[in-house]
């Protein structure tokens, strides 16, 4: 068989693609682990969104603004222009954001924003509750526990995905190929993102020769609470910040404002690193939630309330322990204003693993769920214009094995390395001892995944040594 359309990923940008195909198209949407495991599900502030024709120019501002001036603006005014037409549809196919009593939608604030537009569901479970809705709405067949190990690649055109599935590795063929299988978080000791998220593609698009862009610009989320055994660490919505919380020390003192006037409001490049540099002096950091009221908290943050308790923290009252953490990448997979690959006449990448430009060097709060939905919606649009019909063709399927004995322990170290040298605050000396370690590590005996995490990885050290001056999420101290 082949397919019209094969989609890598199961998050919001794969599934809202899924959503805007017909139904009389084959289609497949390819998950590596069950559904729910996706970045997507653990998203809880909610999606940026121009709240009315007037915030467009403004949502365009904040977005440049918290880019650093390297975004691509053309990419954000579309972003921006096309943000309540996305809201707009999955309202009208059955979607609930949060509203008041009246109906009236509810708007937060996060971190650079000039004012309150965020929507949010369930309080701080947006992400969980759009990617159930999303997969409850797609009519497409969605195949789980797939890996994909490589890509059918000949002369600028993609024929199809080799995956391994229940321990057997296959070819499956299709017209148009997509990738939305998310950005780098497992390269990191200390990170946000679902276990799946391991930059397996962006490895193999190096492999083919398909640029990756704007890879030093990678996102530490300010407040996570890092003290747990699992690799994914808890979240603390940018949206507690936002509605009152607020960033102490161990005296209760709110420090932020010695490095940034906007104090708990800052970007999140600033926050983090402030954190960062707070701790390396020697103080605890907390999130106090001391301004809300109980019954507040818990109705509108029920799954934090819920997690701490369980956690024997007396929350609001008492305040937790934060760190920063990886959480999100700018860089990714070139594409053009389409979600197209330059150079392929049927290669999409959308979601966190493309770059998009609309990022820049710092991404704003909360807008990259509103990319995913704009430009998945964006790249079905030309695809079904384009209606390609690659020649029939069969490759042979790979042979090289996918993970050996000793990965793991490479794996841990390249995660503690990353996160140490190629993390919040960099230096070029560190920067160079990482790939050094890296490049020693690809000439060893290793499996397939473990050499496509190496190959991202060191793409990444690549581009934050060539970037010699600091800006936006990429901070260099020489």
């Amino acid at each position: 068989m082949i397919y019209d359309y094969i989609i890598v990923g199961a998050g919001i940008a794969g599934l809202y693609a899924a959503l805007n195909i017909p139904e009389n198209k084959k289609v497949a949407v390819l998950s590596k682990e069950p559904l729910w495991e996706c970045n997507t599900f653990y998203a809880q502030g909610g999606v940026a969104t121009a709240r009315d024709e007037k915030d467009i120019n403004d949502h365009i501002e904040d977005t440049l603004k918290a880019g650093c001036g390297l975004c691509n603006k053309e990419a954000v005014e579309i972003m921006s222009q096309n943000s309540i037409l996305v809201i707009n549809d999955l309202i009208n196919r059955g979607f609930e954001f949060d509203t008041d009593e009246e109906g009236n939608l509810l708007f937060t604030r996060e971190a650079a924003h000039s004012r309150n537009r965020i929507l949010h569901a369930g309080g701080d479970a947006t992400g969980r509750l759009l990617h159930k809705f999303l997969i409850e709405n797609c009519s497409h067949k969605v195949f789980e526990s797939v890996e994909v190990a490589d890509l059918l690649v000949e002369e600028g055109v993609c024929y199809g995905v080799t995956v391994k599935k229940e321990g057997k590795l296959k070819n499956i063929y299709g017209k148009n190929v997509f990738i939305a299988s998310g950005g780098v978080g497992s390269l990191y000791e200390y990170h946000t993102n679902a276990n799946t998220i391991s930059a397996d593609l962006q490895g193999i698009c190096l492999e083919k020769g398909i640029e990756l862009a704007d890879m030093e610009f990678l996102q530490f989320h300010p407040t996570v609470f890092i003290l747990s055994h699992r690799a994914r660490k808890l979240l603390l919505t940018e949206a507690l910040r936002g509605e009152g919380a607020t960033v102490v020390d161990e005296k209760g003192r709110r420090f932020l404002f010695d490095y940034d006037s906007k104090g708990e409001l800052a970007s999140r490049d600033i926050v983090s690193r402030a954190i960062y540099d707070y701790k390396l002096k020697g103080h605890k950091v907390y999130l106090s939630f001391e301004n809300f009221e109980e019954e507040f908290f818990r109705y509108r943050f029920p799954t934090i309330y819920k997690n701490f308790k369980e956690l024997g923290f007396n929350v609001p009252r008492q305040k937790v322990p934060v760190s920063p953490a990886f959480h999100f990448a700018m860089g990714g997979i070139k594409t053009d204003l389409y979600g197209k690959v330059p150079g392929f006449e049927n290669l999409y990448a959308i979601g966190e693993v493309a770059c998009t430009g609309v990022h820049g060097a710092n991404r704003l709060a909360s807008n990259s769920l509103l990319e995913g939905l704009v430009f998945s919606r964006r790249a079905v649009e030309v695809a079904l214009i384009n209606n390609f019909e690659p020649k029939s063709k069969k490759f042979p399927v790979l042979r090289e094995k996918l993970i050996k004995e000793n990965d793991k322990d490479i794996k841990n170290e390249l995660r503690r390395v990353m996160w140490e040298k190629v993390g919040i605050i960099r230096k070029r000396e560190k920067l160079q001892s990482a790939f050094d370690f890296i490049c020693e590590s690809e000439k060893k005996d290793i499996g397939r995944f473990l050499k496509l995490r190496l190959l991202c990885a060191k793409e990444i050290v690549k581009s934050a040594l060539a970037r010699k001056e600091s800006i936006g999420a990429h901070y260099i101290e020489d």
